[in-house]
Order: C-alpha cells, then structure tokens, then sequence
C-alpha cells in the first residue's frame, strides 16, 4: 500500500509516487507492462491533470479530484472473502460467466474458462502478460498509446493488473461475460485497472461490465480498456455505472474494427459522484458498423460527461450514436461527440443524437456536437436538445386521470426506454429498466444483492 502525500502538487505528487514505487510497480509484472511506464508518466508530468483549460474537458475539472489524500495498492492484497458467495446478481434469469476485480486486481477466487469454448483465454492481464506475452505483444497499448489524454497516461504508468480476454477465429461464444469491478477500501483509495479484449475475426461475444463502490470512503477509479475487433467479428460491451457521492470514475475505451465487423457498446451511469467516460472508435476497414449508447441519471451535485471520437478512416462503414440525460437538483452535464471522416472514406453514414431533459431551475447541460468531413459522398447529421418534460404531453396524461408524479415518471421512462431497448440481453434489459424506474423514483438503485451496506 501507498499513500500519496498532500504536501506538493497533485501532479507532482504522482509522479513522485510514480518514481518512490518504481521497484513495486515492476515486481511480478511482465516486460510488456513495464516498457511501458517511464514514457507514460513523463507524458504525465508534461500534460498534468486537465482541467476547464484542456479543450477536450472543457466541462469537467478533474483537479478537486485529485486532490484527496489517496492511498493505492501497487501490490495484489490477499486474505480477501469469497466475493462468490457474499456478490449476487440482482438478475436471476441472467446466465453469465462471472469475473470479479477488486481494486483494479483480477480476483484470485475467479474460475473462469472451465466452461468457455476451446481457446478462449479470459483472465488477469497480469498472470496471461507474464505466461503468454505472444498474445499481448501486437496489442497491448497500440491504441491507448496514440492517445493525447493525460490520464490514460497515468494509466499506463501505474497500471498492474485487469482483465485480459482473447477469443479465437470463429468462436462464438454463447452465453455472455460478467465482469464485476468492485470497489473496497477502509481509507480513500485510488484504483488503476487495465483491460485488454482481442475479438479474432468471424467471433462473436457479449460482455458486461458492473461498476460497484462497496464501502463509503472517497474513491477514484481510472480504467483503459483496449478492444480489437476483428473481420466479421461482433462485439457487444454493455458498462453499468453504480457509485456513490464520493467516487470519481474515468473510464477510457478504445475500440478499433477491422472489415465487415459490428460493435454494439452502451453506458448507463445510474449513480456516482464524477463520471467521465472517455470512448474512441477507430474504423480500420470498410463496412463496419458501430451502435454507441448512452445514458446518465444525475442529482444532488453529480456530474457525468460523455466525450466520444469515431474515425472514419475506411470507407462503406456507419456509426450511429444516441446519448441520453436526465439531470435533477443541482447536477451537471456534458456530451462532446466528434466525428471525423477521412479523405479516402466515401459513402460513410455517421449520426449523432444528445438529448437531455433538466427536472430544476439549477441544473446544467452542455453539449458539443462536432463533425469533420474530408469526405464528399458521406451522410452526416447530428443534433442535441436541452430542455424541460414536455408540458403538452404531460397536461394529456393527467387529463386522463393519472397524477403528475406518475405522469413525469411515465414520461422520463419512455424518454429513457429508446437507449435501454438497445441492449441485446434481455434479461438485462428488463433488470435495467426496473433499476431506472427506482432511479427516477429516488430510490437506492442497486443492481445486485450483497452484503455489504455502503452510503451514497
């Protein structure tokens, strides 16, 4: 365990961490991971924590977030429970294969691969970099490394262990993953996590990603996840964010696709304190297609910003996204979606849709929708609405005897039910929109049943 000073800057503090913890970072990590590092954090050091200053957070400061006095856990921690037992899933119809992370590790008591299809690798990226670096060699940050973004940097700096999956040609595997990414520390803890999914071509697979804060002190949770899509492949990845009041998640996903390939990706904040979901998808080969959702819920002081990029670098391929918010009392918003269609990719179809609905006088929204086309024989649209419940449809459900209350419960629901249709997995699908409705009720919204009881 590590503890991060308060005596300089936030920045320098990090990096001074980075540079005390050097020997600890590289213990029991493979050469792929620790190549890494030295580049990375002195890209940190340059760029520093953004803030309203860096144009691409120019609606969230990450600086106050930084600014608690964390500790982080630079080393795997044993002697934990048996999340098997303690961790159920609120979805009984729901049949997956179950991986746990706890703090950013790969959870020791995790089984998985005794039922997955032959040749599918699903683990910690830690354990499969030092065993079978081959399989990480040709991906292992050739995405996130073209990043710009400061934080992905700090990232791969600190970065130990996640979740690695690889699934062969042709695979389809069946049933979907679960990935639960607890979050459990008796003092404020900052988490680093680092995933890696390699989708060979023709291989189909679903995954969910469950976001959880377990315990009420402060947390900041940075995550990177690298996706490569394959030709012919499909690749759905559902995130559902659940945190409380006092948690900072960033969460950056690079999805890159090759030819003939499909990409289904959604995100649904239900709670946290500050949610900044990073995504970028990179069009390696014609005909792709990529579906990107998302949806936000927000009260109190809250705040969830969405920033998306989609190159169109290849021709023939379509992108299509809808992000949703609802924003209450005196939360906060953004969305940032570009756009950007290369000179050689004719007869591209790319939309793009942000529509919010503010419930009080206090809350905010931004939105900045942006295309850039070097094209000529593309179709490009995108548009954003901010506003309040439509009144004309609400004075029609109460004309008909339903109280307001149940009128702009209805109304937020139908609003949202565009997004949730999106998912695949019906099961999940319908637990969603139950958790909504208690969402939008003000009640606890939690997606599953444990033991743990922690504030919000």
């Amino acid at each position: 365990m590590s503890i991060i000073s308060e005596k300089i800057s936030q920045a320098d503090r990090l990096v001074s961490l980075f540079e005390q913890s050097r020997e600890t970072l590289n213990q029991g990590s493979s050469q792929i991971l620790n190549r890494m590092r030295e580049v990375s954090i002195k890209r940190f050091a340059q760029a520093g924590i953004p803030d309203f200053k860096n144009e691409d957070y120019k609606y969230t400061n990450l600086k106050p977030s930084f600014e608690k006095n964390y500790h982080q856990e630079l080393l795997r921690e044993s002697g934990l429970i048996n999340l098997n037992e303690v961790f159920k899933c609120n979805v009984p119809q729901l049949d997956t294969h179950l991986v746990f992370l706890v703090n950013g590790w790969f959870y020791s008591g995790n089984k998985p691969g005794t039922d997955l299809p032959e040749g599918v690798v699903l683990g910690s990226l830690e354990q499969i970099a030092n065993e079978r670096p081959e399989l990480l060699e040709n991906y292992l940050n050739r995405q996130a490394g073209l990043s710009n973004d400061s934080i992905v940097a700090l990232n791969t700096a600190f970065a130990k262990d996640g979740f690695f999956m690889y699934i062969p040609k042709g695979v389809a595997i069946e049933k979907p993953i679960q990935i639960i990414n607890l979050l459990s520390s008796d003092d404020n803890l900052m988490a680093t996590q680092r995933n890696l999914i390699i989708a060979e071509p023709g291989s189909q697979v679903k995954i969910l990603v469950c976001d959880h804060t377990l315990t009420a002190p402060a947390v900041l949770f940075n995550t990177v996840s690298e996706v490569f899509i394959g030709e012919d492949a499909m690749v759905d990845v559902y995130t559902i964010q659940n945190h409380h009041n006092q948690s900072t998640t960033i969460n950056s996903a690079f999805y890159k696709q090759q030819r003939n390939s499909t990409l289904v990706t959604g995100a649904i904040s239900l709670h946290g304190g500050l949610i900044r979901n990073n995504l970028k998808v990179t069009f390696s080969g014609d005909h792709c297609e990529a579906s990107i959702y998302g949806m936000s819920f927000t009260d109190k002081k809250q705040h969830v910003d969405n920033f998306t990029m989609i190159e169109h670098a290849s021709p023939n391929c379509l992108s299509n996204q809808i992000y949703k918010n609802v924003l209450d009392d005196e939360s906060t918003g953004a969305f940032a979606g570009r756009i950007h269609v290369a000179r050689d990719a004719q007869q591209t179809n790319a939309f793009q849709r942000n529509n919010n609905i503010l419930l009080s006088d206090k809350a905010r929204m931004q939105t900045k929708p942006q295309l850039i086309i070097d094209a000529d024989d593309v179709k490009c649209s995108h548009g954003a609405t901010v506003g309040q419940i439509n009144e004309e449809a609400l004075f029609f459900l109460r004309a008909r005897g339903i109280g307001e209350k149940d009128a702009r419960l209805m109304l937020m629901n139908a609003f949202a039910h565009e997004v949730i249709q999106k998912i695949t997995i019906e099961p999940l699908r319908d637990q969603i929109d139950e958790l909504i409705e208690k969402r939008l009720k003000g009640e606890i919204s939690r997606c599953h049943n444990c033991n743990y009881q922690c504030g919000s």
